[in-house]
């Protein structure tokens, strides 16, 4: 048995290529949509992938199931627990007529991929249809399973969240019952003999749990040993408390990425081929209607951008906060260096904004802006100036989570996640600045794009709350009276 992990950083997201080497058939689990990743790397191996299969409709991005199916005519294996709200819609629904190749997996059922065999084990409480497998290399004689593929259930240190149909989806009164069912199910997990080796769907800083590690895999009788949700998870209320405590705030487009893996993930012909603009194109694009992500620093941002584009975060944060801030009817032009085009491509695709039409490397933005006077600009205020500011008239945005604002606030201030902020900027005021805040002055930068592109006027925090409360310290004069 050959068991590769392809780990994408951008979303803390881990699929699993398992091949049989004597039959030279693989499966993919958990694929993402840009399959031709796990084609190359099959074949290096000498394998071709027969198969692909889910743990569960995934929210934090788009599956590529739908795609290899279209392309390789692969099986697909998905769950047929968890009811018909949160069923697989486009199984019946290849693209040019039919159905595909498919079979709908319930718990205890098993299938093969050459010499290896799966088996399902229904295991819901992140989602109603969840299910994780059971790996066993018959070819090796072993007649026991050597691991676990555990999606969102079980991650290192962590399980996966139950609120998510309700805080993401909006299905109302849902986390609760998501948290019991997850409860039954961390029982069952401890059943599992220790050796198992686990095999997760992410890592830190994926949105999907609170407390993910960065190590890649675990073991069953790791997990029992320092799995604090796993320890307390026989006393059902304790558990409910404590998983659905200090959740973080899903990023917007999650709901949208529910949606499109029950329904049907769009089938793509070919990544997008952005054209390559000129200075003169880039300095007349009409921001309103085309989301232009600048990838730059934010202290080139600040001092010079194209008016109405946007600042995102890096590393893991740039997907969460280009869905947050990016509708997928838009246009989109990134402002990114060549050799780093076709990653922001490919990131984009995978959450589902495809309409990727054009890019410019950060020397032609130079130039463009020098064209039209430097470009719109950002401004930025220190503790010192923060008093200062809200006594002028500003008002003040904490983006931060709901539980990082639980710990400690500036009072007055409005409070949304600045990965909910595109839906609720109509609470923010047009005729006053606003005076935004995260922890440590990160968030916040991109947040002020976000409302600058909608006509606020957004100072940012440098240092954020963190700095604030530093220098109120350091003043004596601590965090009363404006914070908390």
């Amino acid at each position: 048995m050959l068991l590769r992990l392809i780990y994408d950083d951008s979303l803390a997201q881990a699929s699993y290529l398992i091949g049989c080497q004597a039959t030279g058939e693989a499966i993919i689990f958990d694929p993402e949509r840009d399959i031709d990743r796990y084609v190359q790397l099959a074949a290096a191996n000498g394998l071709r992938i027969v198969a692909a299969a889910e743990t569960h409709i995934h929210a934090d991005f788009l599956a590529g199931t739908r795609q290899l199916a279209e392309e390789l005519d692969v099986m697909v294996y998905v769950s047929g627990e968890g009811g018909s709200d949160w069923s697989y819609g486009w199984l019946h629904d290849r693209v040019g007529g039919g159905q595909y190749h498919h079979r709908l997996l319930h718990d205890g059922d098993t299938f093969q991929v050459g010499h290896i065999r799966f088996r399902a084990m229904h295991t819901p409480g992140h989602t109603p249809e969840h299910i994780c497998y059971e790996v066993t290399d018959l070819g090796a004689g072993a007649s026991e399973p050597m691991g676990l593929v555990t999606g969102d259930f079980v991650f290192v240190g962590d399980l996966g969240r139950p609120d998510l149909l309700e805080t993401a989806a909006g299905i109302d009164n849902s986390k609760e019952e998501g948290a019991r069912a997850l409860a039954v199910s961390a029982v069952n997990f401890l059943k599992h003999e220790d050796h198992l080796q686990v095999w997760p769907a992410h890592g830190s800083g994926s949105a999907c749990g609170k407390a993910l590690g960065a190590v890649p895999q675990s073991t069953v009788g790791y997990e029992r040993r320092f799995n604090r949700a796993l320890q307390i998870s026989g006393d059902s209320e304790s558990f409910v408390e404590f998983i659905l405590q200090d959740q973080p705030d899903p990023p917007y487009y999650f709901a949208r990425m529910k949606q499109l893996n029950r329904d049907g993930v769009p089938v793509l012909s070919q990544l997008p081929n952005p054209e390559q603009l000129t200075a003169e194109k880039l300095a007349s694009i009409n921001t309103n209607t085309c989301a232009v992500v600048d990838t730059r620093s934010w202290s080139e941002y600040r001092s010079g951008h194209l008016a109405g584009s946007l600042h995102p975060l890096r590393g893991v944060g740039f997907l969460a906060s280009v869905g947050s801030f990016v509708q997928p009817d838009e246009d989109i032009v990134l402002i990114v260096e060549r050799d780093q085009l076709e990653e922001a491509v490919r990131r984009c695709i995978r959450i589902g904004l495809d309409r990727v039409v054009g890019w410019a490397s950060p020397s032609s933005l130079t130039v463009a802006l020098a064209s039209i006077g430097g470009g719109d600009t950002i401004e930025e205020i220190g503790p010192a100036d923060f008093l200062g500011a809200t006594e002028a008239g500003a008002v003040v945005l904490d983006v931060r989570t709901t539980g990082e604002v639980a710990r400690g606030a500036v009072e007055g201030s409005i409070r949304v996640p600045y990965t909910r902020l595109l839906g609720r900027l109509e609470e923010l005021p047009s005729d006053r600045p606003i005076v935004v805040h995260c922890a440590a002055g990160i968030r916040s930068a991109a947040a002020c794009s976000l409302i600058a592109r909608n006509g606020g006027q957004p100072i940012n925090l440098a240092g954020g709350y963190g700095g604030w409360v530093n220098y109120c310290q350091s003043t004596m004069a601590g965090p009363s009276g404006s914070a908390r």
